[in-house]
């Protein structure tokens, strides 16, 4: 019977060396990818693992157990969130976001669904405005207090911070806009007055100063430095107005986030100027208890310059933004030429005519394109267009009455008055969120406006207007901003 051979004893010997130096070199490996994959991980805050408070005791359980898997039960309740809100169920997608925000806190698409859920879909389920205005505070405070917190560098989150103030506040859509503006407006007034006096509340000398610079801070995420360098910038803006919220934070996402894409930002701000250019004047109405807006003639350069700087930042949109860049001068044009401000109206013609010659006819001057201008907005009003062209109409109109000059005033009047019926009679029976003041309201107003010395009439030509009118006895329905 022969003997088994040891000549394979050395070759065993050797394969398992290879094999275990093969195990430590694949231990070694592992462990500086590890190391690597880590340093990324913080690099990117990924690593961040708060506790999960408020959720059922089986969801606090498996998130504990599953400890990495975190974000395979986030997306399991995303998919459940999604469910819930295509069935209209608000509140129980509601609270599945609030879980999904602690699960995957870096994740901006989660804030800005949930912040987007309560300002629109649930505030939208209350017919109150005061329950509504309650429910578009936590959206706004989420995406500014936590969704910023954990994504300081995210500029998706703060376009859509500054958007909230643009859009849901700025704009009419909202059945209930007007009473969020009043309830920003209050709010501002108690931190900041009327008009704020930057200067004392940046040097903080007082200790009433320093408790409003901290309530503003800790209240709305405003650093009284950083409000001055805006207002400086773009206004002066009225900050009881929520445009001048919106430009704050998308001006401080341009800042914070370089490198991501920049155009939405800019947009926010363009369109928030045009805003304020639009309805940036605060009227506020004592005879019906409400606030008004007018136009704000006086920031017409600096929406210019905002136009200017996303040019220059973005050339390669230059149609994009040149756009909306053209259809503000068609705006401004008419509108000053309203308000009796002729040189202005002038000057801005020749600028839309060097910079968009398409947009002007090539046959007849200013006035030919402003009575053109003016009967379009007279076909196809939106109330803030009208209004700020009305109260232009009604401002020449007193202008040519002091003069001596009644056909021309009254031609003014009248024109004013048909713009006025052909926008209440377009929005009819939605005079709650965007109807105007009635016409005799705005004429009260406008004249105080002139008398007061708050229009291009000189004053001079105001006590002629006062004289000839016989005031101090009152015209219409009081209407004092």
């Amino acid at each position: 019977m022969p003997t088994p051979s040891t000549d394979r004893t050395p070759s065993r010997t050797a394969t398992r060396g290879l094999l275990l130096a093969v195990a430590v070199s694949g231990l070694l490996l592992g462990t500086a990818a590890q190391r690597a994959l880590n340093h990324e991980r913080s690099r990117l805050q990924l690593t961040r693992l708060s506790p999960l408070t408020n959720a059922p005791p089986m969801l606090a359980f498996t998130t504990v157990a599953l400890g990495g898997f975190r974000g395979l039960i986030a997306n399991a309740l995303w998919l459940r969130a999604e469910e819930l809100q295509m069935r209209d169920r608000f509140f129980e997608a509601l609270q599945l976001a609030d879980w999904i925000t602690k699960l995957d806190p870096h994740n901006p698409t989660v804030w800005r669904y949930h912040a987007w859920n309560m300002a629109y879909n649930i505030a939208g389920c209350f017919s109150a405005p005061e329950d509504r205005w309650r429910w578009v505070q936590r959206g706004i405070a989420l995406l500014r207090d936590e969704a910023l917190r954990y994504n300081p560098h995210r500029a998706e989150l703060y376009t859509e911070l500054a958007t909230f103030y643009q859009h849901k506040l700025g704009l009419d859509l909202d059945p209930a806009h007007r009473w969020y503006k009043e309830a920003l407006a209050a709010e501002m007034v108690r931190l900041l007055g009327r008009q704020p006096d930057f200067p004392t509340l940046g040097a903080q000398t007082t200790e009433d100063a320093r408790r409003r610079v901290e309530q503003l801070r800790s209240l709305h995420g405003l650093e009284i430095d950083r409000m001055v360098q805006v207002d400086e910038h773009f206004g002066p803006l009225d900050w009881r107005l929520p445009e001048a919220h919106a430009i704050y934070w998308a001006h401080l996402g341009l800042e914070r986030c370089p490198g991501q894409p920049r155009i939405p930002l800019r947009r926010v701000i363009w369109q928030s100027m045009l805003g304020a250019f639009r309805h940036g004047r605060l009227v506020e109405n004592f005879a019906d208890r409400r606030l008004d807006y007018g136009p704000n003639l006086e920031i017409i350069g600096k929406v210019h310059d905002t136009f200017e700087e996303a040019l220059a930042a973005d050339p390669d949109r230059h149609e994009y933004i040149g756009r909306a860049h053209k259809n503000f001068h068609l705006e401004v044009v008419p509108l000053l030429y309203t308000h009796n401000r002729l040189a202005e109206a002038a000057a801005w013609f020749r600028n839309l005519q060097e910079e968009y010659p398409e947009a002007v006819p090539p046959e007849g001057g200013l006035d030919e394109f402003v009575i053109d201008r003016v009967t379009r907005l007279g076909t196809q009003p939106s109330p803030e267009r009208a209004r700020g062209i009305i109260e232009g109409l009604l401002v020449t109109g007193y202008r040519h009455y002091a003069l001596g000059d009644e056909p021309q005033a009254v031609g003014h009047v009248q024109l004013a008055k048909q713009i006025w019926r052909r926008c209440e009679a377009r929005f009819a029976g939605q005079e709650q969120r965007v109807g105007l003041p009635p016409f005799e309201a705005l004429q009260q107003g406008v004249l105080d406006r002139v008398l007061g010395g708050q229009t291009q009439v000189s004053s001079n030509l105001a006590e002629h207007l006062r004289q000839r009118t016989g005031l101090p006895q009152p015209l219409g329905p009081a209407a004092t901003p």
